[in-house]
């Protein structure tokens, strides 16, 4: 079994469709299928299965990328460990969050990290979903909650996230509650929004992350909660009501144990520190 095969899987794994993995491997997409299937072969089984129009790893697929992992952190210590990586900060580190940490926390301070470590990239994956980091999906993930426990994984709380009610600048005489869609309707600001809305009207709009609530509430289409380090930034939102901060959430990073060690990853954790310091206290 070839090796550059199981990096192919793995790609596969972390994009979901082929035409991703292509892109993020740098090769077309007709080679990304071919050592697919050589691996399947090799193995005799399936590995993926499709999935409202994407790649999930089958049963067999789980193990044998779980496996796939285990070796490449083994390739990237030997690589780090005998090749001196530790003393140049360079490679790629792919860090993941959801959609409103990544546009207006991260990519807005990633130019002076890149002018600090030139031959550094960032590779940031703006998703509400909890990418998994053992699975090597992602190097560091920003989480708004304490992680689950897992002896594989090291984590840290890096401040707090405040959120207040805005509306847009514009004055209107009403103004509706625009809240999560149903399947969110567990996190801590769809509750508050819910338990200050009750029973006495019907939000007219409900979204899937707060990156698009923001965007409504700036359209004028209603108010809602919003974190304070981008809504007191926009000079299209204000504040509403007396209290400011009605709601925190913890903010976390969260790295895999195989790589703590590594310069880079350090650089970058060092770095998401300083700027959440800067930002959000």
């Amino acid at each position: 079994m070839d090796w550059n095969d199981l990096r192919y899987a793995l790609a596969v794994s972390r994009a979901g469709t082929l035409a991703a993995a292509a892109r993020r491997l740098k090769v077309d997409q007709t080679t990304v299928a071919r050592r697919l299937a050589a691996i399947e072969r090799a193995l005799g089984t399936r590995l993926f299965e499709r999935i409202d129009g994407g790649l999930r790893p089958t049963r067999a697929g789980e193990a044998a990328l779980a496996r796939a992992v285990r070796i490449e952190q083994e390739i990237e210590g030997l690589e780090r460990d005998i090749g001196g990586s530790d003393s140049k900060i360079a490679g790629t580190v792919r860090i993941t969050a959801v959609p409103v940490l990544v546009n207006h926390l991260l990519v807005p301070a990633s130019a002076a990290l890149h002018a600090a470590h030139p031959e550094l990239r960032l590779e940031l994956i703006a998703e509400s979903r909890n990418a998994s980091l053992t699975r090597r999906e992602a190097d560091i993930a920003l989480r708004l909650a304490r992680p689950e426990s897992g002896r594989s994984l090291l984590a840290r709380r890096l401040g707090r996230v405040g959120y207040a009610v805005y509306g847009p600048r514009r004055k209107r005489a009403r103004l509706p509650w625009i809240s999560y869609e149903e399947g969110l309707a567990h996190l801590p600001q769809a509750r508050w929004i819910e338990s200050v809305r009750g029973n006495r009207e019907t939000a007219p709009l409900a979204l899937s992350d707060t990156e698009s609530i923001l965007q409504a509430v700036r359209a004028g289409l209603g108010k809602s909660l919003l974190p304070c380090f981008v809504a007191d930034a926009d000079p299209a939102l204000r504040t509403l009501g007396d209290d400011k901060i009605v709601l925190t959430r913890e903010l976390w990073v969260i790295t895999h144990g195989a790589i703590r060690h590594d310069a880079r990853i350090a650089v970058v954790v060092d770095w998401l520190d300083r700027l959440v310091k800067t930002r959000l206290s």
